[in-house]
């Protein structure tokens, strides 16, 4: 059995040894010619997963140690066999605290507390959810935006012209495809509160970045249309911005590599289904009040220094990423 990890995928190596011949490559470094041979791929957003690349291969698993598989050509792969798996949930205690910063920062800037916004959670899967349950316990007037589950189940949903007309501050956790794609628009934008705040650490075309910048809403984005390549007027003008490292803690890192890796041992038959890390101390969920995350989060993650190194370092983006220091959960 032959497998191909991209080896910026962390704890890994050393795990698959004992049952498959592996090679571990940068992204850039994974191409058609290196997957031929392979019957297993372990990725992450940066490879490209479609019929340029597998067509002819011996592919027939792919995990990627991520939430999102807009990088993955899901119809191509079936029509092929190709099962796919992607780590849904893994990093959303992570992108909780990078949300959770985000909106420290605002209410200081604005001299105002949680009591005073209405906030508008876009997406309310295992990201959202988590965003809206710690709000709500925090002070913020909630109201939840997501299509699929309102068709699903009911309940108190609202359109994404009632977020954009009543929230102060709007926050983005959808899946990036055709439903998605530019979600929030110039036109939508137009409607939206003058001193609202965009938030996106989602995907980077659920947001028209131009359009943002345009219209001189206040936006804060870990997640960017074209990165690595930013425009600097768009990054610039950001209160905040990081190089999508929003759910980059220490324990969804560990998360999305388990998972994975128990996806392929249940798809190839392996025993080894309920490895973890051992170096990662998983997260033990709490509720916590605001003034505690206030005060300590910084000692955590401290959001205005990463933005201030991007701002900085604008052209060492995959850098920055790639060689990011996880964070730890502490909620």
């Amino acid at each position: 059995m032959r497998v191909v990890i991209d080896r910026a995928i962390p704890y890994i190596k050393g795990v698959l040894e004992r049952y498959a011949e592996v090679n571990y490559l940068p992204a850039e470094e994974i191409t058609t010619e290196v997957v031929h041979n392979a019957d297993a791929l372990i990725i992450r957003t940066r490879t490209k997963c479609n019929k340029a690349l597998l067509e002819d291969s011996n592919v027939r698993f792919i995990a990627t140690a991520t939430i999102g598989t807009d990088h993955i050509d899901i119809d191509y792969c079936k029509s092929q066999g190709i099962a796919i798996y992607s780590a849904q949930g893994c990093n959303a205690r992570g992108v909780l605290q990078w949300v959770s910063a985000a909106l420290r920062h605002i209410t200081i800037a604005d001299n105002r507390s949680p009591k005073d916004y209405t906030l508008g959670v876009v997406g309310v899967g295992n990201v959202g959810s988590l965003v809206s349950e710690y709000a709500r316990h925090w002070g913020f007037r909630v109201m939840e935006c997501d299509p699929p589950r309102q068709m699903r189940e009911g309940g108190e949903f609202y359109s994404i012209d009632e977020i954009v007309q009543q929230c102060d501050i709007i926050t983005l956790h959808t899946p990036l495809d055709s439903t998605t794609k530019h979600l929030i628009n110039s036109e939508l934008i137009s409607s939206m509160r003058p001193n609202a705040v965009i938030i996106n650490a989602s995907r980077g075309g659920a947001v028209d970045n131009r359009a943002v910048l345009n219209s001189g809403h206040r936006y804060i984005f870990d997640v960017w249309e074209d990165e690595p390549n930013i425009p600097s007027d768009i990054l610039h003008n950001a209160i905040l911005a990081t190089p999508h490292i929003a759910g980059y803690s220490a324990q969804g890192k560990a998360n999305a590599t388990a998972m994975s890796l128990k996806a392929l041992a249940n798809h190839f038959d392996l025993p080894f289904s309920d490895w973890y890390p051992s170096e990662v101390t998983p997260t033990t969920p709490r509720l916590i009040s605001w003034e505690e995350m206030c005060e300590r989060l910084p000692h955590y993650f401290d959001i205005e220094k990463e933005s201030n190194i991007l701002k900085h370092n604008a052209s060492d983006f995959e850098h920055l990423r790639n060689h990011y220091n996880y964070r730890e959960e502490w909620y």
